[in-house]
């Protein structure tokens, strides 16, 4: 019994390491059934930034997660053109977009120095159908990643810079949170030229954008760190003005 407890503890720390708790650990799987899933994890080489995890068609093979540093995907159309459609954060799930077709339809490139864990797909799917619990929370993060997918196209239809830039950040913070990680303080592992790519506006205009959010005092921004001061004013930037709370009933002016 205390070895199990001493293996359990063991396997949870190295999770935890390497962010691979986002997918098993809070389905409350136990030292047997988390020993299953530990087994099929492959670590990876560390990626260099700018080197690929997966190409644009390339078939579904593995499942990924990054221990370490963050990734972009990119999209190239029929004349070449790219665009940036998604950021992927230490923690979360990636190579998702190739579960319908078997293959993958973007680039995935390292951003910063990355290390990686990798799941065998056929492996997950069999211990999947062991273990309940993981499968429930396998749904959950995919449907976590078509949130994120929804909110992009979202952000893509504000007509005002400073709304796209907000969205922007107000889901990163987010996310961040999800993650175990302050919401209030992070690093933009991205360029600004990658989210001026992913907002489908320039580069000078997200500049801009940034340095007057700062200037009213809803963000401060220092290289790539971002500070929000104002979490109330970001939320109301991306969701509107709180409204005013309705009149209690009987409470309608006597005349």
């Amino acid at each position: 019994m205390s070895a199990e407890v001493v293996d359990l503890e063991k396997l949870r720390r190295s999770c935890a390491q390497c962010s691979l708790h986002v997918l098993c650990l809070p389905a409350g799987i136990g030292g047997t059934d988390l020993q299953q899933l530990d087994e099929i994890v492959r670590n990876r080489r560390p990626l260099e930034p700018g080197e690929s995890l997966f190409r644009s068609g390339q078939a579904l093979s593995s499942l990924y997660v990054a221990r370490e540093g963050a990734f972009k995907t990119v999209a190239t159309n029929e004349e070449g053109e790219t665009q940036v459609i998604g950021f992927h954060l230490p923690g979360e799930l990636m190579g998702l977009d190739a579960l319908g077709s078997g293959h993958h339809a973007c680039d995935a490139e390292a951003l910063t120095r990355a290390t990686v864990c990798e799941v065998p797909l056929a492996q997950l799917e069999t211990v999947c159908t062991q273990l309940p619990g993981l499968q429930h929370q396998l749904l959950r993060i995919i449907g976590q990643g078509i949130n994120r997918d929804q909110t992009h196209m979202e952000m893509l239809g504000r007509r005002q810079a400073a709304e796209r830039v907000a969205l922007f950040l107000h889901g990163l913070s987010e996310r961040y949170k999800l993650l175990g990680r302050p919401g209030d303080m992070f690093v933009l592992p991205m360029s600004r030229e990658d989210i001026a790519s992913f907002l489908g506006m320039v580069i000078e205009t997200v500049s801009r954008t940034l340095t007057k959010m700062q200037e009213d005092g809803v963000i401060a921004v220092r290289g790539r760190q971002v500070k929000v001061l104002d979490a109330a004013r970001l939320d109301a930037m991306v969701h509107g003005p709180a409204k005013p709370p309705a009149p209690a009933p009987g409470a309608a002016r006597r005349g």
